[in-house]
């Protein structure tokens, strides 16, 4: 029987927006037609993108389709960036957080290298939180040259929750835009009381499909587009809409959002039990990042002594995945980035996994791991002793 421990990375989809889904599918028509069957279909998206803009906290106007988390991103980023730099040349300066996605940090870094761009990144604490000293520090000193500040909601590896209201005071004019990715649908996530100019959302990670996120922006609003074509989503974002998925999108924010509360308690608690088991199997492992605030499901461990691929791989033998950070980045031999800024040792790094939980999860899955995690360690221990 496979456990399945990596609902960070993406979540089984839900009944019902896999009833949503098919139902959509077997619609004929394009949003952008102006017969009566397209009409249909648009009809479909603008309902849902109501319905999103509702459980996110938006005007149904805010809600621009994208194609992935990853995209609404880059389309912030660099929409934002273009857009001052036009308006005025010596704003050319970025200022993210150093844990990051690398759905923000590639395209900061591309921005860098090809258009000049100036990167200022926000220290980490060492339980994994944004230094807003620093940050205050810096939009006093440089808040002229600030095209844009990036601060993602809540953090894809180790969990924790970021003071985004107090960043948006700190910003002040300058727009803020938080990847909200691994938030909405598991904890409170309200656009419009934080104040933010943009946030990612993504279907995914919440029991939807692949392939379909929204980049939710400011009423009023507009950033340079980085796709030209069929002036689609405002002219915003061109290309034609993925009805289907969009549709399947809102089936399952409401199912989600709608037992958040229960989801919450469930898998906090199985958390809470992940990391009492497998602290009793092995006492010298160390849990990164604080456990409050921050996400229900996600344990970051470290296991001294180990290499985290070689765990991840006798772990997977035993029927039973997990990761050693985003699944973005797998394969990449080099630590986890977001260790390394709250000062964790490479080394330590590089032993490390994270286990991410779901609704179905149960503590049965957590009772089989925590009898085979000691036998596991010990083969990765001689594994790296042999090296």
């Amino acid at each position: 029987m496979s456990i399945y421990f990596d609902h960070a990375a993406t979540t089984p989809l839900s009944e019902a927006a896999a009833a949503a889904l098919i139902e959509q599918m077997r619609k004929l028509g394009n949003a952008s037609s102006l017969h009566t069957p397209g009409r249909s279909v648009r009809k479909d998206v603008e309902e849902a993108r109501e319905l999103i803009g509702q459980l996110v906290g938006a005007a149904p106007s805010e809600i621009v389709f994208t194609g992935s988390g990853t995209e609404a991103n880059n389309l912030a980023i660099k929409g934002f960036y273009w857009k001052a730099r036009d308006l005025n040349p010596r704003c050319k300066v970025i200022v993210i957080s150093e844990f990051e996605h690398h759905a923000i940090l590639d395209p900061v870094e591309w921005l860098e290298e090809h258009e000049g761009a100036e990167i200022i990144r926000i220290p980490i604490t060492a339980t994994g939180f944004v230094d807003l000293n620093f940050l205050s520090e810096v939009v006093a000193t440089r808040g002229d040259e600030i095209a844009v500040i990036a601060v993602m909601h809540s953090n894809n590896e180790i969990g924790t929750i970021q003071p985004i209201a107090e960043i948006v005071k700190i910003a002040g004019d300058i727009p803020v835009h938080s990847d909200a990715v691994q938030s909405f649908g598991k904890v409170d996530f309200n656009f419009a009381e934080l104040g933010l100019t943009s946030a990612t959302i993504s279907a995914h990670k919440i029991g939807g499909p692949l392939g379909v996120a929204a980049l939710v922006l400011r009423r009023g609003l507009d950033v340079t587009p980085i796709l030209h074509g069929g002036g689609q989503e405002r002219d915003i974002r061109s290309g034609t809409l993925n009805a289907p998925a969009i549709v399947s999108f809102a089936a399952a924010a409401k199912n989600t959002i709608g037992s958040m509360a229960a989801n919450d308690q469930k898998v906090r608690a199985l958390k809470a039990e992940l990391i009492a088991a497998l602290t009793t199997e092995i006492p010298d492992i160390r849990v990164n990042g604080a456990q409050s605030p921050s996400l229900p499901g996600i344990v970051n461990l470290t296991f001294p002594g180990t290499e985290s691929d070689g765990l991840l791989l006798l772990l997977d033998a035993e029927g039973i995945a997990c990761s050693t950070g985003s699944a973005c980045s797998a394969g990449v031999p080099r630590p986890s980035h977001v260790l390394l800024a709250m000062g964790i040792s490479e080394r330590d790094a590089r032993s490390s996994l994270r286990f991410s939980l779901g609704i179905s999860n149960t503590s049965a899955e957590i009772a089989k791991l925590a009898s085979v995690i000691s036998a596991v360690v010990d083969r990765a221990r001689a594994a790296l002793a042999r090296t």
